[in-house]
C-alpha cells in the first residue's frame, strides 16, 4: 500500500472515531437533559414535612406552602364547595414524589362533584389556606375549629 493510500485510511479511520465520539457525546447529553428534566418535574411535585412549635409536624408542598385538611370531609369525598374553594384553594398534582420518609401509596386523587381532581392524603382531601401568603404560614390552623393542618 503506498503511504499516500495509507494516509487516507488513517485519516477515515480516525473521522468515523471522531464521529462515533461525537454521537456519543449527544447522545450521553440528551439523555443527562432528560435525567435532570426528571429531576425537576419530581421535584416540583414533592411533598415535604416541616415542624413549627405549637404545631408539631406538617406536610407543605415543595414550596413550604402548608397543606390543609377539612373536618367535614370524608375519605374520598370533599366537603368545600363553591365559596369554601376561594379560601381554601385545592391541592392537585397528578402524581406526588413524597419526601422525609412519607410513603407514596397514603397518596391518591379523587374526582370532585364539579369535575376538578384533588390530591388525597391518606384518603382526606388536601387543600391551602388563601391567606398562607409564604412559606412557612400556617395561619388556616384552627379556622372554624374545622381546618388543621395536615400531620404526617
Amino acid at each position: 500500500m503506498s503511504t499516500k493510500k495509507a494516509l487516507v485510511s488513517i485519516v477515515s479511520m480516525v473521522g468515523a472515531r471522531i464521529k462515533n465520539i461525537t454521537k456519543v457525546a449527544i447522545v450521553a447529553v440528551v439523555a443527562a437533559a432528560f435525567f435532570a428534566a426528571g429531576l425537576a418535574y419530581a421535584d416540583h411535585h414533592a411533598v415535604k414535612v416541616a415542624k413549627k412549635e405549637g404545631i408539631g409536624s406538617y406536610l407543605t408542598d415543595i414550596n413550604g406552602m402548608t397543606l390543609y385538611y377539612f373536618k367535614k370531609d370524608t375519605a374520598g369525598k370533599s366537603a368545600c364547595e363553591g365559596p369554601c374553594v376561594e379560601n381554601w384553594p385545592l391541592y392537585y398534582r397528578e402524581t406526588v414524589a413524597p419526601k422525609d420518609g412519607l410513603a407514596a401509596s397514603d397518596f391518591g386523587s379523587i374526582t370532585r362533584p364539579d369535575g376538578k381532581k384533588q390530591t388525597t392524603y391518606k384518603g382526606m382531601p388536601l387543600y391551602y389556606f388563601a391567606k398562607d401568603k409564604k412559606p412557612g404560614d400556617t395561619l388556616g390552623q384552627g379556622v372554624k375549629d374545622a381546618w388543621y393542618v395536615v400531620n404526617p
